[in-house]
């Protein structure tokens, strides 16, 4: 005859977070803690810009691809974030939200002080050498 052997139960250490307690409540702030990985999304964004046309010179403000660059308005892009297509000095072009679009004024440029002469003549007369 065959004996029958009875199978022992299986028992599991007890787990090392239980014996953790709890925090008193008050104890102290709790850390805010925000992954560096998720987007800030501005809200103001949606609203845009007023006072921009097509062919205005802006300047590319806050962060990113050719930010503090001047640029000129070529059109205007439609969606839940207004939007415009600007080409830069350097001659790129590049969507920009309109609330990241400054308006300068047309004389304004970014070039070093007394570059505002559009002649590239060294000989012309300049009001500093108005004797050659």
């Amino acid at each position: 005859m065959t004996a029958t052997v009875r199978k022992r139960k299986v028992t599991y250490p007890v787990a090392k977070t239980a014996t953790k307690r709890a925090p008193a409540a008050g104890a102290g702030p709790e850390p805010v803690y925000s992954r560096p990985t998720v987007a800030s999304i501005d809200l103001t964004a949606a609203g845009g810009r007023g006072g921009l046309s097509v062919g205005d010179r802006v300047r590319i403000i806050g962060s990113g691809l050719y930010a503090g660059e001047p640029a000129v308005i070529e059109r205007f892009a439609g969606g839940v974030i207004p939007a415009a297509h600007v080409r830069t000095e350097s001659g790129r072009t590049r969507q920009v939200r309109t609330i990241d679009l400054e308006p300068i004024g047309p004389a304004e440029r970014s070039g070093p002080v007394g570059s505002a002469h559009s002649s590239t003549d060294p000989t012309a007369p300049t009001p500093d050498r108005a004797d050659a």
